[in-house]
């Protein structure tokens, strides 16, 4: 298990918990009631913690290492059903952008969104989660072959941005991103957007544009990161907590701004302490989300959709 630096005082008293637990088993000493302490201030110090996170503290637990990436969402949602698709038949297949049919329960979706790696070279294989412009072809192309088939969209956000190499820019990257908003804006089935990570600038956008879109507790979206907006106002990453409070990414400030339209509760401790609830709870979002989606008809579908988009940053005195 990996530690933050603000849960280190967590990572303490599960030490001691650890060591009251071994001592007992070592020896004939009874110290069932030295561990219920600890136990009681554990519980404590969690939600303490948990419960009074700033911006940048989410930041962080939105990029734990054991946090749950798409394919994990995936696979806990599908099983066996999913299958996965490659290629922009234009380019190359994109690894940071996966994509491909699967099932929930006897619905049929299409998912798609960006994946990151587990380690240094899954990292280097995934790009990091940044897709290049071949990805986001990749993604519209599936989402037309959904709309032909009639099946709905499920993305799955989590991505530090777009890839910005040089290569990227040459093959389109900004006309790649705006061409899928674009589409993605009158696209004639229902699309279901979570953000499970990072939902950082155009990256996000270009899969971000759906009926719903929902935030985990712990996840963050924002037109730039933390760090990179602090090195263009103070020119220092040293300003990143102060940037992070000032660019309003947390889930509840979506809700407040009326970008998102609700919160994915994450068991305590974030989505990595517990997958199985963080992926059931999902489900359970993507489910309610269709049944709701799928009695429109596609002209309903589509103008509230626009509607949605439109309305968003309009300020009345």
């Amino acid at each position: 298990m990996e530690y933050l630096d603000f849960e280190m005082p967590i990572k303490e008293l599960e030490d001691q918990l650890a060591k009251c637990f071994d001592i007992g088993k070592e020896s004939d000493v009874d110290v069932t009631a030295t561990c219920q302490k600890i136990e009681k201030k554990l519980e404590k110090a969690k939600k303490d913690i948990y419960k009074n996170l700033t911006a940048w503290q989410r930041v962080q637990l939105s990029r734990h290492p054991n946090r749950p990436y798409t394919l994990d969402y995936i696979k806990a949602l599908c099983g066996d059903t999913f299958m996965e698709l490659h290629g922009d038949r234009s380019v190359k297949d994109d690894k940071a952008m996966i994509g491909g049919l699967g099932k929930i329960g006897d619905q049929s979706f299409m998912f798609i969104g960006q994946q990151k790696g587990y380690n240094t070279k899954t990292r280097q294989y995934r790009n990091f989660g940044m897709a290049n412009p071949e990805g986001y072809r990749k993604a519209l192309r599936l989402m037309r072959m959904a709309e032909k088939f009639g099946i709905p969209v499920v993305t799955l956000v989590d991505t530090p941005g777009a890839y910005p190499g040089l290569e990227a820019e040459e093959r389109g990257q900004g006309e790649a991103i705006a061409r899928n908003i674009f589409e993605m804006t009158r696209l004639k089935t229902p699309i279901i957007t979570i953000i499970i990570g990072e939902g950082a600038s155009g990256g996000a956008l270009g899969i971000g544009v759906g009926d719903r879109v929902y935030m985990l507790e712990n996840s963050w979206y924002s037109v730039i990161s933390p760090e990179n907006c602090s090195s263009i106002l103070w020119r220092s990453w040293s300003e990143k907590e102060k940037a992070a409070e000032a660019l309003k990414l947390t889930a509840e400030d979506g809700m407040k701004l009326k970008i998102v339209d609700d919160i994915i509760k994450e068991p305590l401790g974030g989505a990595h302490s517990d997958r199985e609830g963080t992926f059931k709870a999902v489900k359970e979002k993507i489910i309610k989300a269709y049944t709701e989606l799928k009695k429109l008809k596609e002209k309903e579908l589509i103008a509230q959709r626009m509607d949605k988009y439109e309305n968003m940053g309009v300020y009345k005195e």
